[in-house]
């Protein structure tokens, strides 16, 4: 049996926490907030997108980094297990649009509770309210040395413990031996011999994800990648998109593109906001762009993707001949949202108030390729506390994909949003925290 230390009560953390407990071990949880699964709260705006029901290979095709390294956790825990596991724990689920699986309750709260549920009856130690300070190795080759800590790991007063007799209440004083993890925190000074990991990225800080993983893992000499907003919206530098604000858009396609050349694309629905553009679709884009130049990106929004231009022209000449007296800015009424069709004719050159029979045809031609791609101008990332997950993190190289335990530092493993990979929306992120988590807790 080991003592073993779970930093972060969230998706990642819990799994694990579950199932090294259920093979036998001493597993403490230490979690800074003041309960678990506090960003879970919040996902799939309150609903939480548990996992996506599709197969493996399906769900790798969806990750945008790392997917090779997610092979091996995938295929111990895809989401069929994670359903399973999930029902048997008295949480009934539904798959709605998308293969996206929720609770029936459509309470994010009662995904924690489940979680927190198998936990607490396997006999999993909490400690809230509580932040791990350091996290550091101590090698022992010697049973000679003392430990602060007695055998129930509670955190003996240094000053007592110089000796057994002083110790106190009969306290049995450990002897190390190989490798083990001291522990400090705002509260108290432990000993274990694994530590897991889950601390999250930087997303969403207020939910306790402050990078504090990044931090261990630099100090112990683990490399990390640089961090990016990942699933975020996009800023927007033409002016007139502000104009747009609250005007939601489905079946449209966005396009990005760098230098000329396609980088993604998505279909579904998006969302003008005050800052740029979000939605689904925007999320997504936000994720396959995040680790460029985005001074050399260009997105597009196609407004009528499933007409092509030959049959968009058809119907723009039907509508010009049916309101052919109009001001052009009156004649789009039919095709286009209201609040879109100035600035459609703004980058088409057309004054609004030009008469619709007085059109040319070249002008007629850049009306077209307005609404078929529709800029924005040059986009950004919005912040990194803004998106849904943190894109980067502990390098994967450092990994063992099968365990998840540092390939330098035995004994330590990492899992979840900590780690470098991130995937689309759709209960995708969620999913990654759970196998990452299922497998190092296995693994311990």
């Amino acid at each position: 049996m080991k003592k073993v230390l779970v930093i972060g009560a969230g998706a990642a953390g819990l799994m694990a926490a579950y199932e090294a407990k259920k093979r036998g071990h001493d597993v403490t949880v230490i979690e800074k907030n003041e309960k678990c699964g506090k960003k879970i709260y919040i996902t799939g705006k309150g609903r939480c997108n548990v996992t996506n029901g599709v197969g493996w290979q399906e769900f790798l095709d969806n990750v945008v980094q790392n997917p090779k390294f997610l092979i091996s956790a995938i295929r111990a825990f895809p989401p069929s297990s994670l359903m399973e596991f999930l029902e048997e724990g008295g949480l009934p689920l539904k798959v709605e649009r998308g293969n996206r699986v929720f609770p029936v309750s459509d309470k994010a709260s009662d995904v924690t509770k489940c979680l927190e549920r198998y936990c607490l009856k396997a006999g999993v130690v909490f400690r809230f309210n509580e932040t791990v300070l350091e996290l550091k190795r101590n090698e022992r080759n010697s049973g000679c040395e003392e430990s602060a800590f007695n055998a129930e790991n509670q955190p003996i007063d240094q000053k007592l413990s110089d000796s057994v007799q002083t110790a106190g209440d009969g306290a049995k004083i450990e002897r190390l031996h190989g490798t083990h993890f001291l522990i400090k925190t705002n509260i108290a000074e432990y000993v274990f011999d694994a530590v897991i990991v889950s601390t999250g990225g930087v997303s969403y800080p207020a939910t306790g994800s402050t990078g504090d993983g990044y931090i261990f893992a630099q100090r112990l000499g683990i490399a990390t990648t640089p961090r990016y907003s990942a699933l975020c919206g996009l800023a927007c530098s033409e002016k007139d998109i502000a104009s747009l604000q609250g005007l939601s858009l489905k079946n449209v396609r966005i396009d990005a593109k760098e230098d000329g050349k396609s980088i993604k694309f998505f279909f579904g629905e998006m969302l003008f906001t005050h800052f740029g553009i979000s939605g689904p679709i925007v999320l997504s884009l936000s994720s396959c762009i995040n680790r460029r130049n985005l001074s050399s990106v260009q997105v597009t929004i196609d407004l009528k993707p499933a007409l092509d231009l030959q049959t968009l022209d058809h119907r723009i000449l039907r509508d010009f001949d049916k309101f052919k007296n109009k001001q052009i800015v009156h004649a789009l009424v039919e095709l286009l949202p209201k609040s879109l069709i100035e600035p459609v004719l703004r980058r088409s050159k057309i004054p609004p108030t030009q008469i619709v029979n007085s059109i040319k045809k070249e002008q007629r031609a850049a009306l077209l390729t307005a609404i078929k791609n529709f800029t924005v101008g040059q986009v950004s990332l919005r912040p990194i506390e803004e998106g849904i997950v943190t894109s980067g993190g502990i390098k994967v190289s450092e990994m063992d994909p099968k365990t998840m335990e540092c390939r330098k530092m035995k004994g330590l493993y990492f899992c979840g949003e900590v780690l470098d990979v991130d995937a689309l929306t759709g209960g995708f992120n969620l999913q990654i925290a759970f196998s990452t988590g299922y497998l190092a807790g296995r693994s311990v």
